[in-house]
C-alpha cells in the first residue's frame, strides 16, 4: 500500500502593492496564525480562521507572572536544598528540632508554589488559544 505525501511542493506567487501587503500582514497579525503562509493557505482554502484582539497589557501581565512563576519555584527548590543541607547536621539537637518544626512550613511554601505555578500555566495557555 503506498502512502500519500502530504508535503507541499506547489508554489503560488501573488504580487501585491505595498498597501496591499500592509493591509493583508496587518489582518494576519490578529489571528492566531503562526505564519503568513498558514494565513494565506486558511484563507484561500475557506478554512475557518480565528480573530483575536491582543491586549498588550495583559501580555505584559501574563510575561510577568510566567517570570514570577519562574522565580516562586526558584524559591521553592533552594528552600528544599536549605532543609536537606540541615538534615545532615545530626551532631546538633537544636538543629533537629528546627528543621522538624519547620518542614510543615516546607510543605505548604511548595504546595503554594505549584498552585501558582498550575494555575499561571493554566491562564496562559487560554490567553494563547
Amino acid at each position: 500500500m503506498k502512502e500519500e505525501n502530504n508535503n507541499r511542493n506547489r508554489w503560488l506567487h501573488v504580487r501585491l502593492t505595498k498597501e496591499e501587503y500592509g493591509k493583508i500582514y496587518e489582518e494576519f497579525s490578529r489571528t492566531n496564525s503562526r505564519k503568513l503562509s498558514e494565513y494565506a493557505r486558511k484563507i484561500l482554502l475557506g478554512k475557518p480562521m480565528v480573530s483575536t484582539y491582543r491586549n498588550r497589557s495583559h501580555d505584559d501581565l501574563m510575561t510577568e507572572a510566567i517570570r514570577l512563576r519562574q522565580e516562586l519555584n526558584n524559591i521553592g527548590n533552594n528552600f528544599n536544598q536549605a532543609v536537606k543541607k540541615l538534615h545532615t547536621l545530626h551532631q546538633i539537637e537544636d538543629f533537629k528540632n528546627w528543621i522538624f518544626a519547620y518542614e510543615y512550613d516546607e510543605k505548604k511554601l511548595l504546595d503554594k508554589v505549584e498552585e501558582i505555578k498550575n494555575h499561571t500555566q493554566k491562564r496562559a495557555e487560554q490567553w494563547l488559544q
